[in-house]
């Protein structure tokens, strides 16, 4: 009888799991769904919940907005932030950690107090700094320009004080025995640090990207040509009167703007997991 019940117990908790995967993702199986259907198929009454054989709607994607252009450019700000983000913060998160100077503690918290400013906070005097370093030093460093959507984004409290936390779980011993080899700040850093932060590394890629890659605020309020667009402002645009609000092209545009953010999180998930796991367990 207790094995029956125990047997029971464990069916109806994998039930429930699956009841909630299923409940979390319907919104993007729905979406999946519905870019396969046709403007016809979409609009049907009582809606028709199962995918159909109209891939056209990808192909109007292309020919409906500059795709290519706005993937690269997304792929490119989002490779370059990420990587300018780990860098900053891993050598931020270093100092914090085992440099001592006057007035650590308060930079610090300033740093911390960042993450209190979100974007929309700092948006007008952002585009104004951006806008006067066109005017007074580079066109290539203010409004439509890479620059633009690359720099604002380089500095991370997230990123440090996850690090932070990361290298607090370093044995003392380790750095002693570091100091004692002759072993200078920056080799400590590269041959020692790094190795044991890859999977602190990894989960910070993958938040980093998936962030850049879903910001869609600034790149709007930044650029002005259609050259500089990025792919969340490019599904936006299929949104008008030209394609008749075609949910099926819509759906299509989203599915296709989802690829490269779920490759990150599946090429990285083992380090995303285990990075996170790891902070948490120490």
């Amino acid at each position: 009888m207790a094995g029956q019940n125990l047997f029971a117990s464990r069916i109806l908790i994998h039930l429930s799991f699956w009841a909630v995967i299923l409940l979390i993702s319907s919104p993007v199986l729905f979406a999946l769904i519905v870019s396969t259907q046709s403007p016809v198929e979409v609009f049907s009454y009582p809606p028709k919940l199962t995918p159909s054989g109209h891939f056209e709607n990808y192909v109007e994607v292309w020919n409906t907005i500059p795709l290519a252009r706005m993937f690269f450019n997304s792929m490119l700000i989002s490779v370059l932030v990420t990587v300018g983000k780990i860098i900053i913060s891993l050598l931020a998160a270093f100092a914090f950690t085992f440099f001592e100077f006057r007035g650590k503690n308060l930079l610090f918290f300033l740093t911390l107090v960042t993450l209190m400013l979100p974007l929309p906070v700092r948006i007008v005097p952002l585009f104004e700094l951006i806008a006067d370093l066109g005017k007074t030093v580079s066109p290539h460093l203010g409004i439509d320009s890479y620059f633009a959507l690359v720099v604002p984004f380089l500095a991370s409290a997230t990123g440090t004080f996850l690090f932070r936390q990361h290298f607090l779980t370093v044995p003392s011993e380790l750095l002693d025995a570091a100091k004692i080899d002759g072993c200078g700040p920056m080799r400590f850093l590269f041959l020692i640090l790094l190795p044991l932060s890859w999977n602190a590394i990894g989960a910070m890629v993958v938040i980093q990207f998936v962030f850049v890659w879903n910001e869609y605020l600034w790149p709007l309020v930044a650029t002005h040509s259609e050259d500089m667009r990025v792919i969340q402002i490019g599904v936006k645009m299929l949104i008008n009167a030209e394609s008749a609000n075609n949910w099926g092209v819509i759906m299509a545009g989203v599915m296709m703007a989802m690829l490269p953010p779920l490759l990150v999180f599946f090429l990285l998930q083992d380090s995303f997991m285990r990075g996170f796991a790891f902070m948490k367990e120490k």
